[in-house]
């Protein structure tokens, strides 16, 4: 389902984290870059106002990543129950994480383009890998308020569309823009 097929109890309700600090041109996964404090707490405030108004608990689940964990710091600070779960993590792109796109080998990346859904970039985790991880998680109860990365929420999307995961690149699509929310479904049929 996407954005507009969710609404209420049955909900997710995700953010893209805001946009971190040095990531411009580089392989970014696991890499734990900062975010502009401000844009945190703009980014967290937009979520308080935007949960009031939907009548969402207040509790907000992020990955242990800055640019994730920071927004529930602030949230935190303002009476919200903060939780890190590890299983919202960006995909792993091992030795590649970090590293700027335009130094990495380009056998290494056709090889991953080729095989888009088993290859395992930089030794990282493949993106079948990421599927298995997301079809797995389940939101803890009364959990709704959630802020993510970009591989994790279009892998969620993907999965609750119903979707055979994509066996090549060019069908993967753009990320989400910074900051914005999606609702998808609670749970996930497998």
């Amino acid at each position: 389902m996407s954005r507009r097929g969710v609404s209420g109890d049955s909900a997710l309700w995700v953010w893209r984290h805001p946009r971190p600090q040095g990531a411009a041109g580089r392989c970014i996964g696991r890499t734990d870059l900062p975010v502009d404090p401000r844009r945190a707490k703009r980014l967290a405030h937009r979520i308080r106002q935007e949960a009031r108004q939907l009548g969402l608990p207040r509790i907000v689940l992020t990955s242990p990543l800055r640019r994730c964990a920071d927004v529930g710091r602030w949230l935190r600070r303002w009476g919200w129950q903060h939780r890190i779960d590890a299983a919202l993590l960006e995909m792993d792109f091992g030795a590649w994480d970090g590293q700027r796109w335009a130094t990495l080998p380009q056998p290494a990346v056709d090889a991953w383009c080729d095989e888009f859904l088993t290859h395992r970039p930089g030794g990282g985790e493949s993106l079948q890998t990421l599927f298995e991880r997301v079809a797995a998680w389940q939101p803890p109860a009364a959990a709704q308020v959630l802020v993510g990365h970009a591989g994790w929420m279009l892998t969620r999307r993907w999965l609750a569309e119903g979707r055979p995961p994509p066996r090549h690149a060019a069908d993967w699509p753009a990320p989400p823009t910074y900051g914005v929310r999606w609702s998808m479904p609670m749970r996930i049929e497998r």
